[in-house]
């Protein structure tokens, strides 16, 4: 006679391999489909901001039937999600143009000169500046290598990216003799937060990792080791020079 249990264990690996199966699928949808969302996401907030600015005879709809001559029930709805996103970009465009000729830049600092005057919107404005011009306008400027640092004590290891060698006031009141780098190490899984320290250049170990790898390692918590032979090699060159 048949036993009604014999056959669980296929059941069982069946089950298993279509939860395995669900999981990839998972992994492979998920970052599509989020990356799809938010820029879907943002066209469209970019839209709704942008619309309300532009005279409503220039609308698409409005542009449109005008054309086609079509008036009252005739008339069609156009709303192609990503003109507002050209229109908004076309307009940046023209004023950087406008801004960098003598005209733009004379109306720039009479412009800055009102709000200087204006207590409130002052230290605003002033901030919101500072936060464009750090990201958008000094983008060439970027870390020049990731590197190992000895922190928060000796003895324990963490991944910074070297940012430029320590100058000026930093450089001449620190008591040490082989100069000074500039070290910013970030945290996890957020790698945008973080400490800027300054180390001996001696204390400072470079990684031929790249930045993109050594950031990819931060923000996966170490779960994302890039060129492992690579990093092999360098950790037993560390010891052979430690011993």
């Amino acid at each position: 006679m048949t036993n009604p249990f014999d056959k669980e264990p296929k059941r069982a690996g069946i089950l298993t391999r279509l939860r395995n199966s669900f999981l990839t699928g998972i992994v492979v949808i998920a970052p599509v489909g989020l990356t799809v969302w938010l820029i879907w996401t943002v066209i469209g907030w970019v839209d709704g901001f942008v619309w309300p600015f532009v005279p409503e005879s220039y609308h698409p709809t409005q542009l449109v039937n005008r054309t086609l001559g079509l008036e009252g029930d005739d008339q069609i709805i156009v709303n192609v999600r990503g003109l507002g996103v050209v229109v908004f970009l076309l307009f940046t465009i023209i004023v950087g143009w406008i801004a960098k000729g003598l005209i733009g830049r004379s109306m720039i600092r009479f412009g800055e000169s009102l709000v200087e005057r204006t207590p409130v919107v002052r230290s605003i404005y002033s901030g919101i500046k500072q936060l464009a011009e750090t990201v958008f306008a000094q983008s060439e400027r970027s870390f020049e290598k990731a590197c190992l640092i000895e922190y928060p004590r000796k003895g324990i290891w963490a991944i910074g990216f070297i940012s430029t060698e320590a100058k000026g006031e930093i450089l001449a009141k620190t008591p040490t003799m082989g100069g000074m780098t500039s070290v910013f190490v970030p945290t996890t899984p957020n790698p945008t937060s973080g400490f800027l320290l300054f180390f001996p250049n001696e204390d400072v170990v470079e990684l031929d990792m790249s930045i993109e790898d050594a950031a990819k390692l931060v923000i996966s918590a170490g779960l994302v080791y890039p060129n492992k032979e690579k990093a092999k090699q360098g950790v037993e060159e560390m010891l052979r020079k430690a011993s």
